[in-house]
C-alpha cells in the first residue's frame, strides 16, 4: 500500500506498468499468468507493478541495462 503523499509515484508506476504489460515480454507473461489463474484484474496489475518495481530496483542496484532473460 502506498500512502503518505506518494500518489504521484503510484500514478507514474501505474502508467509504466500498463505500458510494460503491452510491450515487455517478461511483465506481459507474468500478468497473463495471473489473469489465467483467475486473479482479479486489479490484483494482477498490482502484482505486475510490484514486479516491475523490483526489476527496476535491481537494475539500479547492479547498474545494468534491461535484459529480458
Amino acid at each position: 500500500m502506498i500512502s503518505g503523499r506518494r500518489g504521484h509515484i503510484r500514478r507514474v508506476l501505474y502508467m509504466a506498468t500498463l505500458t510494460a504489460i503491452k510491450h515487455n515480454p517478461a511483465i506481459r507473461a507474468f500478468h497473463r499468468r495471473l489473469v489465467a489463474a483467475r486473479r482479479p484484474g486489479t490484483v494482477a496489475l498490482t502484482a505486475a507493478m510490484r514486479k516491475l518495481l523490483t526489476i527496476l530496483t535491481a537494475m539500479l542496484r547492479d547498474r545494468r541495462p534491461w535484459h529480458p532473460t
